[in-house]
């Protein structure tokens, strides 16, 4: 005995939209749960130097910033405050100095001098790296 189907295999169709609809509601749920974390950023434009090295050293980082903002290790201080935490550190670690090409010279080198002072032996100043 033969059994005739009423449906042929050209004439299936698989319907996509439930499936599209989970994906939509599982990308729409990880965007909202997910975290994200957004890292401060400190602009600034440094000064070009033929003689540049890279320093690889655990160093402090002060930045000085064109409208004249402090960070020690990306974290914003006062330039009393920049003093203090300099002269509390127990380690005098390599320092190195991220002043923006608009920066006066002589907040700069007020740094430099404050760090030699209380006995920094090696501070570096950041360069960017210019080609001849």
């Amino acid at each position: 005995m033969k059994f005739k189907s009423s449906l042929s295999a050209q004439d299936a169709q698989l319907d996509m939209t439930p499936m599209i609809n989970c994906v939509f509601l599982l990308l729409l749920f990880f965007l909202f749960t997910s975290n994200f974390i957004f890292q401060p950023v400190i602009k600034i434009n440094l000064p070009k130097a033929v003689t540049s090295e890279v320093v690889q050293e655990n160093t402090v980082v002060i930045t000085i910033t064109s409208d004249n903002r402090f960070y020690l290790n990306d974290t914003p201080v006062t330039l009393i405050e920049l003093k203090n935490k300099l002269e509390k550190s127990s380690s005098l670690e390599p320092v190195l100095i991220k002043a923006d090409r608009d920066v006066s010279l002589s907040k700069a080198v007020s740094i430099l001098d404050y760090c030699r002072e209380i006995g920094i032996k090696q501070v570096n100043v950041a360069t960017n790296q210019e080609t001849r």
